[in-house]
């Protein structure tokens, strides 16, 4: 009965209320505005990229929000859509989210990831109507550390491309929250997982895709990397609870929070523990070229833990299993 109760709150919470989203047609973004689409709010989504398979232009949903053709870095056009819509709540997922592209091709990754923010916190802060803003960041932002786990206190210190971008865009939100009073929190997770996930280059839409059509999966680094991975359905979940508590705690602007399993895992333990899931006995082929990489990446969750009464939802295997039977259903239909 308390699920049911927390679940009505919820639902009344988000009824009616108009929400922009950056970065719908994402892996987070398709699974948040799913969630909020079925808790009754007015989804209005950004969308760059016409990706036809994604989540979001893929089902029904797109049925049932509105969508903004357009850049995140297009500042005039955000600050119209939060005028036009009435935005109350923002959602800004939109990021250059691949470490080999960043690598590759630093500056648009610096341009999308940074300038992306500040363009959105500043339309924010001229759109009097905005009571939250989550601004999605990454357990990257910390750089390397060598005390483990990383708690919200560990000094944001990027070094490469796509960790700098993350923890620039990371101090941004915090400069316009402690600045300019803009209502804004940030979310510190790990490797994102789950159905959805488009990128057949990250590790667990890859090995998947490789398993079923009969290949050994391929891993780019030397397989020892540990990551700390996080089911995308309680991602959004987690920053549904965060986006609530803003509205009614202004002490939690410019907190920013780790959401996470607390669970360490290697990247070639990953790809075992679906390998298993499938019944393969392929062996991976291990290609050891991953660069510019941090060796061991593990959050601590406390303080939402003790902040937001949060806690995941999913255990690993758990996500793994879903994770693996939405890839099975869409490769299927081709």
């Amino acid at each position: 009965m308390e699920d049911l109760a927390v679940d009505a709150t919820r639902k009344a919470f988000w009824r009616d209320r108009p929400v922009f989203v950056t970065g719908a047609t994402g892996l987070l973004g398709g699974w948040l505005t799913g969630q909020l689409v079925a808790l009754g709010a007015d989804v209005t989504a950004l969308v760059r990229d016409w990706v036809p398979r994604s989540t979001l232009l893929s089902s029904s949903l797109l049925s049932k929000v509105t969508v903004v053709r357009g850049d995140v870095r297009d500042q005039e056009l955000l600050e119209r859509t939060m005028g036009e819509y009435e935005v109350d709540t923002v959602f800004h997922l939109a990021a250059q989210t691949i470490v080999g592209v960043a690598n590759h091709n630093p500056v648009a990754t610096l341009e999308t990831n940074i300038r992306g923010t500040w363009s959105l916190l500043e339309a924010v802060r001229r759109s009097p109507k905005v009571r939250s803003v989550i601004v999605a960041s990454s357990d990257k932002a910390y750089g390397h550390h060598e005390t483990l786990p990383y708690d919200e206190s560990a000094a944001l210190r990027g070094e490469h491309p796509y960790d700098a971008s993350k923890s620039a865009a990371d101090l941004i939100a915090r400069m316009y929250a402690l600045t300019f009073g803009v209502p804004v929190a940030i979310t510190r997770c790990g490797n994102f997982y789950g159905g959805g996930d488009l990128n057949w280059n990250r590790l667990v839409p890859g090995t998947i895709r490789s398993i079923l059509h009969g290949e050994p999966p391929v891993i780019r680094s030397d397989g020892t990397l540990i990551r700390d991975y996080f089911y995308v359905e309680d991602g959004a979940a987690a920053y549904l609870t965060l986006a609530e508590a803003l509205h009614t705690r202004p002490e939690l602007r410019g907190e920013a929070f780790n959401f996470s399993n607390e669970l360490q895992e290697t990247v070639l333990g990953l790809t075992r523990r679906i390998l298993s899931r499938l019944g393969s006995s392929l062996e991976p082929i291990v290609r050891g070229e991953a660069v510019h990489e941090i060796q061991h990446q593990w959050l601590s969750a406390a303080k939402a833990r003790r902040a937001l009464n949060w806690s995941p939802l999913f255990t690993l295997d758990e996500g793994l299993d879903r994770t693996v039977a939405w890839y099975r259903e869409f490769l299927q239909r081709g």
